[in-house]
């Protein structure tokens, strides 16, 4: 059964696979939302078939596909083709992320369907959209990454081009989708109209290029990787301490006034170099130096003590390991659980959505196996 939240009574047909569609319909499905997965016969969504593998079944697909319900359809076949069809006719919302031009082939295109189905929202997710020179190009997260700009912001400077360690061409791309499907549905709250959502990869990167556009407009200086640091704040990046590192975000000058003399070095904040956050910037690499010899004197764990007494922004630097311990994440229901029938329980993120008016279980409906649901579904759906 879904899950209680702000989109209940919502429901959606879920034509989307892999990583960015499903993200999306997976945020749906967190807010309430029913999430009906209409998958290609015998192999399914292509995420079923990439580990890591427990007991034979994709922890990956499990982990963005729980809450969800599953029939496998041929949208070529004429059989099939009613049954879509008929799920359809209750829908609220459509989701798909083939290449653009594939569901126009199929018959199944927005202006096809928005005749038919005037309310249903439609929302298209593919690598460059349904415009432009690239429209017919295949994506993966790693080529939107390269060509947004993210790749070349990321890493250390002088270093290969380095990816960012999770799929965001992916995961903003379901986002943004998500983002859009809400703002229709108020729109068709409204106006009694469903509306087509076109969300690029592409355009989702260069989306999040954030300051590096605001400075290279300003500048004309084309920006590069510059490691854990801030290109406009200082210090703001990560630091050598004796037996690791830490991060430190000192943003203004009360803070960094207080940051000198928690380390033992208040004469730092009265240097000329230092004085204001834009003389910190230009003398970012003098300044690491000063603040690592005295970083370099204790353990992380006794400054992120000192620091936190005073407010500083810190942090440590944790793996996924501690992520999942952290405390506070556990207190925020951040790792939830699904237990799936054939290997128990699964830990995964949790909805990060806070609502207080809703429940925020500590478990989900596990993901489901393909067309596992197919027989309900067309009694539910019949004729």
């Amino acid at each position: 059964m879904p899950q209680t939240g702000p989109l209940s009574g919502i429901t959606v047909i879920d034509l989307t696979r892999v990583l960015a569609g499903p993200y999306c319909t997976m945020v749906l499905a967190d807010l309430g939302a029913r999430v009906i997965k209409v998958e290609v016969p015998v192999r399914g969504d292509d995420s079923r078939n990439v580990g890591p593998f427990i007991k034979g079944k994709s922890a990956y697909f499990m982990s963005i596909n729980r809450g969800k319900e599953s029939i496998a359809l041929d949208l070529k076949e004429a059989g099939d083709r009613d049954i879509f069809e008929r799920l359809l006719t209750r829908a609220d919302v459509l989701t798909e992320n083939f290449r653009a031009g594939t569901m126009d082939k199929l018959g199944y295109g927005w202006d096809a369907l928005h005749s038919q189905y005037p309310r249903l929202i439609y929302a298209a997710t593919s690598g460059f959209g349904t415009s432009g020179p690239y429209s017919d190009r295949p994506a993966y997260d790693i080529v939107v990454q390269a060509m947004g700009g993210v790749m070349s912001l990321t890493g250390q400077p002088g270093d290969p081009p380095t990816r960012v360690g999770t799929s965001i061409g992916d995961i903003t791309a379901g986002l943004f989708t998500a983002i859009g499907v809400n703002a229709a549905l108020y729109h068709r709250a409204q106006t009694g109209d469903g509306i087509m959502i076109d969300v690029a990869m592409l355009d989702c990167q260069a989306a999040i290029l954030e300051n590096a556009i605001a400075r290279y407009s300003a500048t004309g200086e084309i920006p590069g990787p510059i490691g854990s640091r801030h290109p406009s704040i200082t210090p703001f990046e990560a630091f050598a301490t004796a037996d690791g590192h830490l991060v430190i975000a000192a943003g203004n000058n009360p803070q960094f006034t207080r940051l000198c003399e928690i380390i033992g070095s208040p004469a730092l904040a009265k240097d000329p170099r230092f004085l204001s956050n834009a003389l910190r910037t230009d003398h970012n690499a003098e300044l690491k130096i000063e603040l690592e010899a005295a970083l370099r004197t204790r353990p992380t764990a006794d400054w992120l003590a000192a620091l936190e007494i005073e407010s500083i922004p810190c942090g440590p630097i944790q793996n996924v390991a501690q992520v999942l311990a952290d405390p506070q994440i556990a207190v925020r229901n951040m790792i939830v659980t699904a237990d799936d029938p054939d290997i128990g329980p699964l830990r995964m993120a949790g909805n990060p959505i806070k609502l207080p008016a809703f429940p925020d279980p500590t478990t989900r409906t596990p993901a489901p196996a393909l067309d596992a649901d197919r027989a309900r579904l067309l009694a539910e759906f019949g004729p």
